[in-house]
C-alpha cells in the first residue's frame, strides 16, 4: 500500500511537472511563504532496507532546496520573522522557514554547514528525553529489529502473526504492518510495550538510540549559541498528543519548554508536535499550545503559508522535504503550492 502510494505521489509530481502546470499555478497556490519540513540530514546509505528513509535527506539536497528559494527571491526567515509578517500582514516579499524535528546530531553536523553557505537560519525542535539519552525512537528500534531478523513474531489485535523479513522487500512489507498497527494503539505506553517487547527478543539495544543519534544536552547549549539557530519545543518524550488526557498532554509541552529554557537559558517560544498530522495534533492540541504560550506551532499537514493562516499560528502546516522524492526537478513543483493544493482540495488553510 504504502509503495502505491509513492508510485501515485511521485506520479503527480511527474505529471505537474512535465505539463508545466506549476508554472501556472504558482501565482494562485504558492500563498506567501513556506515552512519546510526536514529530520536527518546526513550523506546518503547505500542499505537495501531503509524504512525511515522518507525521514531523511541528503546535504546536497538541502544545498539545492536552499539555492532553489533564493532563486526564487524569497527571504530565508526565523519563525520569529514569520509570525511578524503574518501578524503585521507584511507580505511585501515571500518568505521561507526551515525547520528540523527532534533533535539529531546530524542537523548540527550536517545541516548546519549548508545553512551557512546560504546565511540561512533554522528551528531545531528538541524533545526532552532524547536529549537526556532516555527517549524512545521506537521507529528507528523497528527498524533495527526487522534489519536484524528473518523472520518477526508479534502478537497484533490478539493475533499470534509470524512476519517474513528474508528479503529487503519482505522487510519493508513487514516494517509497514507493524509501523501502522503501531501508530494506532490506543496510547504511548502500548507501543512501548510491544518495541520493547521486540527489541528484548531479537537483540536490540533499545536505549542506545537517542545517546547514538540525538544532541545532548550539552551539546544542544553549544548548538544553540549559533546566531543562525533556533531551538524549539518538541515535548518531553515525543508521545501523540491527541491520545492523551488534556492535562497530561499539558505537562508534556509546559515541561518540555520548562526543560529547554533551563538548560539554555533563553525563551522557547515555538513548537513542532510529534508525528503531527490529524491522529495526533487537532483543535485541542492547537488549543493548548496556544494557552501554554507558544508563539507558533507547526503541524505535519501539508500546505503553503496563506495571509489567512495568521488566525491559526499554532496550526500552521509544513511542505515536507522527504527522502523519498530528493529529485531537483521536483522542488519547483513543491513550492508552487500546486502538489499541496491538489492534497488539500484547493483549500487554503487546514486547521481544524
Amino acid at each position: 500500500m504504502k509503495q502505491l502510494r509513492h508510485t501515485v505521489i511521485r506520479a503527480g509530481f511527474d505529471a505537474l511537472y512535465f505539463t508545466g502546470a506549476h508554472h501556472l499555478l504558482r501565482p494562485l497556490l504558492a500563498g506567501v511563504g513556506a515552512i519546510f519540513m526536514l529530520h536527518h540530514v546526513r550523506p546518503p546509505r547505500d542499505d537495501a532496507f531503509q524504512p525511515n528513509h522518507h525521514l531523511e535527506i541528503t546535504p546536497e539536497f538541502l544545498r539545492a532546496t536552499l539555492a532553489h528559494v533564493r532563486e526564487l527571491g524569497a527571504d530565508i526567515v526565523t519563525l520569529d520573522e514569520a509570525r511578524r509578517r503574518l501578524t503585521e500582514r507584511d507580505f511585501s516579499r515571500r518568505f521561507a522557514c526551515f525547520t528540523c524535528d527532534d533533535g539529531y546530531r546530524d542537523n548540527r553536523d550536517h545541516a548546519l554547514p549548508v545553512m551557512r553557505e546560504f546565511d540561512a537560519p533554522f528551528t531545531v525542535y528538541v524533545t526532552s528525553q532524547f536529549a537526556s539519552g532516555k527517549g524512545r525512537l521506537w521507529w528507528l528500534a523497528l527498524e533495527r529489529v526487522i534489519a536484524r531478523s528473518d523472520r518477526v513474531g508479534c502478537v497484533i489485535d490478539g493475533v499470534a502473526t509470524q512476519l517474513d523479513a528474508s528479503t529487503a522487500t519482505a522487510k519493508q512489507h513487514a516494517f509497514a504492518r507493524l509501523h501502522d498497527w503501531l501508530r494506532g494503539l490506543p496510547g504511548d505506553a502500548d507501543v512501548n510495550r510491544v518495541i520493547a517487547t521486540l527489541c528484548a527478543h531479537h537483540g536490540i539495544d533499545e536505549d542506545v538510540i537517542s545517546r547514538e543519534l540525538c544532541l545532548s544536552w550539552d551539546e544542544l547549549k553549544d548548538f544553540a549559541g549559533d546566531p543562525l539557530v533556533t531551538i524549539g519545543a518538541h515535548t518531553v518524550s515525543h508521545g501523540n498528543l491527541a491520545h492523551q488526557d488534556e492535562a497530561s498532554a499539558r505537562r508534556e509541552l509546559i515541561a518540555n519548554r520548562t526543560d529547554l529554557e533551563a538548560a539554555l537559558q533563553r525563551p522557547v517560544l515555538h513548537l513542532a508536535y510529534p508525528y503531527g498530522d490529524k491522529n495526533a495534533a487537532g483543535a485541542r492540541e492547537f488549543a493548548l499550545a496556544r494557552a501554554s504560550g507558544f508563539h507558533t506551532a507547526v503541524t505535519t499537514r501539508p500546505g503553503m503559508i496563506f495571509a489567512e493562516n495568521a488566525a491559526h499560528l499554532t496550526a500552521l502546516p509544513r511542505i515536507s522535504l522527504n527522502g523519498n522524492y530528493q529529485d531537483e526537478r521536483f522542488l519547483p513543483v513543491l513550492t508552487s503550492g500546486a502538489a499541496t493544493a491538489v492534497w488539500n482540495g484547493f483549500r487554503r488553510v487546514d486547521a481544524a
